[in-house]
């Protein structure tokens, strides 16, 4: 059993706002709304308590790869990110032969069905060959419904998203067929209209794949999808803030026109996230890390990110200068409430996970607890 204890005197952001000389109260692997008489008391003043990270996006860390990596790889992933504050992860894969791919949903589900991650995310195959990225042209397909079906049902309901780039034949049906099984339907890696993007939406489609990342700029005779996405209070989109894949004014538009209930800060971090540069393997390609940007070795296109979410949320809150509420939200709450887990995470609230992220002054990470157990114990004076 977790040990009980009482964490305070830190600023506490509480869905109500931030508590100034707060505390959350931790009796096992839950927050606890009163404590028992002589239940230790851990003095975190001049700290923030703020809740775990949720990230919806992520590929890898630690060196190892949730697309290709072993069962032991994966979890020192995982665990990386841990230590970093992200207490629940949603595994995705990359675009790769859908054999392959439905090999892998199946030994993904199983971390799932453990607790290790939270599901699974298909970014690819079913995306344009316009808008790739870092994915491989030769093994891309149309999102036929019967192929998308095939990877929700090799992930043994642990499905949690699917990119589409649903202006290709079968996109709009394939989103339908997601929300019947009550899977996320993401607009991403795409080519679309602003028409067709609004379509799919209309059909049931609710989060945007790194926005403005694959998929065409906004313009003012052809808005597409960004504009489609940006408007429609029915979608969350996705932002990568490490600094590489966004201007600061490209996120502030987004928080401006989305608002902060419908951002959500992911990492789409792959190997190297904290574990330093050098080659490695996205897929069947290969890619160089140099002064922490991840880019294709042919070609140059960024190749998903180095980020962790603890160096997202400091950056909102020292460099972009958002307000800590809405950083808070757009790592914890949004998310949480997009995989439907909110009643569980998301928030400091009694009853919930113990899970709870400790910053400093200065929005450096100094301890992660995750159901109540330290994975980064905090060095107090």
């Amino acid at each position: 059993m977790a040990p009980s204890l009482v964490l305070a005197g830190a600023r506490v952001v509480l869905p109500s706002g931030t508590v100034a000389d707060g505390r959350v109260i931790v009796d096992g692997t839950r927050i606890a709304a009163t404590a028992p008489d002589g239940t230790p008391v851990v003095d975190v003043s001049g700290h923030w308590l703020v809740p775990g990270f949720v990230d919806l996006h992520n590929h890898g860390g630690g060196g190892a790869s949730f697309t290709s990596g072993t069962v032991d790889e994966v979890l020192r992933g995982i665990r990386t990110h841990r230590l970093h504050g992200t207490t629940t992860l949603v595994a995705s894969t990359v675009t790769g032969d859908m054999d392959f791919l439905a090999r892998r949903a199946g030994q993904l589900s199983e971390l799932a069905e453990q607790g290790e991650i939270a599901g699974i995310h298909f970014e690819g195959p079913f995306i344009s060959p316009c808008r790739k990225g870092a994915h491989s042209q030769e093994l891309l397909r149309d999102p036929e419904p019967a192929e998308v079906r095939k990877l929700v049902d090799a992930a043994r309901g642990q499905a949690r998203m699917v990119t589409l780039a649903t202006e290709l034949p079968g996109g709009i049906d394939s989103v339908r067929l997601l929300v019947e099984h009550g899977v996320i339907a993401a607009v991403g890696h795409t080519d679309a209209t602003y028409e067709q993007t609004a379509e799919a939406i209309d059909a049931g489609a609710t989060v945007a794949t790194h926005l403005f990342n694959a998929m065409p700029a906004l313009g003012h005779r052809a808005p597409g999808p960004i504009a489609a996405l940006l408007e429609d209070e029915r979608v969350t989109v996705e932002l990568i803030n490490d600094g590489t894949h966004l201007h600061p004014a490209a996120l502030e538009l987004a928080f401006r026109h989305a608002g902060p209930q419908r951002v959500a800060f992911i990492t789409d971090a792959m190997d190297a996230a904290g574990f330093g540069d050098g080659r490695y393997m996205l897929g069947p390609l290969e890619v160089e890390v140099s002064d922490g940007v991840a880019r294709l070795v042919e070609g140059g296109s960024i190749a998903g990110s180095t980020l962790t979410l603890d160096r997202a949320f400091q950056r909102a809150v020292t460099v972009d200068r958002l307000p800590v509420e809405h950083a808070v939200a757009a790592l914890s709450a949004n998310p949480a409430r997009l995989l439907g887990m909110y009643d569980r995470i998301g928030s400091l609230e009694p009853g919930k996970d113990a899970d709870l992220v400790l910053l400093d002054a200065d929005f450096g990470l100094k301890g992660v607890m995750r159901r109540g157990e330290w994975v980064v114990e905090p060095q107090l004076p």
